[in-house]
């Protein structure tokens, strides 16, 4: 099995339902069978792709984004999600380190489509706005018969420092990391994903689009994103019943009051922390579970979440997924006793093949069979684990380890505060000492000192931030993560 293969499965069992909402169009099951057809038998016939061959997806959410995944899936390639968010010279990076000469994109791009070519001049562009939508009746759709073990996919992570790698993940990882999310989702037919977050990132690939796709159940492509309410208003028409976002979004949602008629049984927060506060707020104004979930694109990406039924810990990423197995472990390698931090480490199928043409950083992140994510956290008792921060974000303050998250969760408490994010600046008496960045809430009115009052009412002397600087919003990647190295580079 294949993912390829996967989806034509559950395609020919659902074919006339539908399978995207987009705005007021709809679009079948048979729509993206015909399309993705159409899309492989090109690349392999009219633009001469060869299994393995690498093919670039550089697109903003559209429905067309489905039938080019399965379209160069069907084909036999690799294929590379590409940030759309990112410059020419930073694309042209990709192209070059995952050697694209064909890349999938759209007539809006165009411009950066005419810096690609000069960077790479042997880059083919097709464009979504002249697919097709049906095979081609001079010559067979070709088959995809790669094993569970080849290339599926090559995620390039969202290179907060230096250059992206490309995380290699299999046909199986993705597959397993699917059934691990249909069970602990408790996914079905007559599940409707919301689909707000862009595709080309991992986690809506395999939750949003994979997920959905394979068990025969439909996305709601949410089209309009502002003002926040229409995103309620697209899922109340179309009745999603699931919706996965990030922090950020929820955070968004707390001004909106719920609508009458919303079908959400499950709402999953994941890709960052979600803080407790937003947590509390969400849960008081909507009568929908929110759940924390933890991954990384390595991973493929799910690797725990808070349970549907059972005890949900706030500040928790839940317990691990079926078939994925979580570890503490210290510098040495050794698993750390209950309660006690260091770094978090993965083991399971959904753990990827390792980065594309780095054996050196390949082997720093997986020994032994475990994926080491550089995340710190601790287990409790139960199994439940919980993120203290990034291993590069921990701050050293006069030998002190300092975990900016707990920072961050006080100030999250405070009224007005719509977005904290704390940093470590060198100190030459204290090593580091930390910078807190916020963004007021609208209308929010905020006095520094007496913000400085309440976080050393609630934090040792030594994790106060020494200066607070307000910013109109913080920086973020794509994803909604917030750039701390942006905050670093800012040196106010």
């Amino acid at each position: 099995m294949n993912l390829a293969n996967a989806f034509l499965a559950s395609a020919e069992k659902n074919i006339d339902k539908t399978a995207v909402f987009w705005g007021d169009a709809t679009f079948s099951y048979r729509h993206f069978l015909n399309q993705s057809a159409w899309v492989a038998q090109t690349l392999r016939t009219a633009l001469g792709v060869k299994p393995g061959d690498r093919v670039g997806i550089w697109l903003k959410n559209c429905p067309e984004f489905i039938s080019a995944l399965f379209g160069a899936l069907r084909a036999g390639a690799v294929l590379v999600p590409i940030n759309n968010f990112l410059k020419p010279d930073e694309v042209a990076y990709i192209l070059r380190d995952a050697d694209i000469d064909v890349l999938i994109s759209e007539a809006g791009m165009t411009e950066g489509h005419e810096k690609l070519v000069q960077i790479r001049p042997t880059l083919r562009i097709l464009l979504v706005d002249h697919f097709g939508n049906g095979p081609f009746e001079s010559s067979p759709v070709p088959s995809s018969d790669a094993s569970e073990k080849e290339l599926s996919m090559l995620i390039y992570t969202s290179g907060t420092t230096g250059h992206p790698k490309g995380a290699m993940l299999s046909h199986g990882n993705l597959l397993h990391n699917v059934e691990s999310c249909r069970q602990v989702l408790e996914a079905v037919q007559l599940d409707r994903f919301a689909l707000v977050l862009p595709m080309f990132h991992t986690y809506m690939l395999t939750v949003c689009v994979l997920l959905p796709l394979i068990v025969g159940g439909s996305i709601v492509l949410v089209k309009s994103l502002h003002p926040p309410k229409r995103i309620l208003e697209e899922m109340v028409e179309h009745e999603a019943t699931v919706l996965v976002g990030i922090p950020q979004l929820f955070r968004t949602l707390l001004g909106t009051p719920p609508p009458p008629r919303l079908s959400l049984r499950l709402c999953i927060s994941g890709a960052a922390p979600l803080p407790v506060e937003t947590l509390k707020q969400f849960g008081a104004r909507y009568p929908v579970p929110l759940l924390e979930g933890y991954g990384l694109s390595e991973a493929s990406p799910v690797v725990s979440l808070n349970p549907v039924h059972g005890v949900v810990k706030p500040g928790s990423i839940g317990l691990p997924i079926p078939g994925v197995e979580v570890t503490i472990r210290n510098d040495a390698g050794e698993e750390v006793p209950v309660g006690e931090i260091g770094e978090i480490c993965v083991r399971g199928g959904n753990v990827m093949m390792g980065y594309w043409k780095q054996e050196e950083e390949t082997a720093r992140a997986i020994r032994d069979g475990w994926l080491y994510t550089g995340d710190i956290g601790r287990m409790d008792a139960q199994g439940y684990i919980y993120v203290t921060d990034r291993k590069k974000d921990m701050l050293l303050v006069n030998g002190i380890n300092v975990y900016p998250r707990e920072i961050e969760e006080v100030m999250y408490q405070y009224p007005g505060i719509k977005e904290a994010a704390v940093v470590g600046f060198p100190d030459p008496r204290r090593g580091e000492q930390p910078v807190g960045y916020i963004a007021l809430a609208e209308d929010a009115q905020f006095e520094e000192a007496a913000f400085l009052r309440f976080l050393k009412e609630r934090l040792a002397d030594y994790k106060v931030p020494r200066r607070i600087i307000q910013l109109p919003a913080l920086p973020r990647n794509a994803t909604g993560k917030i750039l701390k190295t942006a905050l670093r580079a800012m040196r106010h």
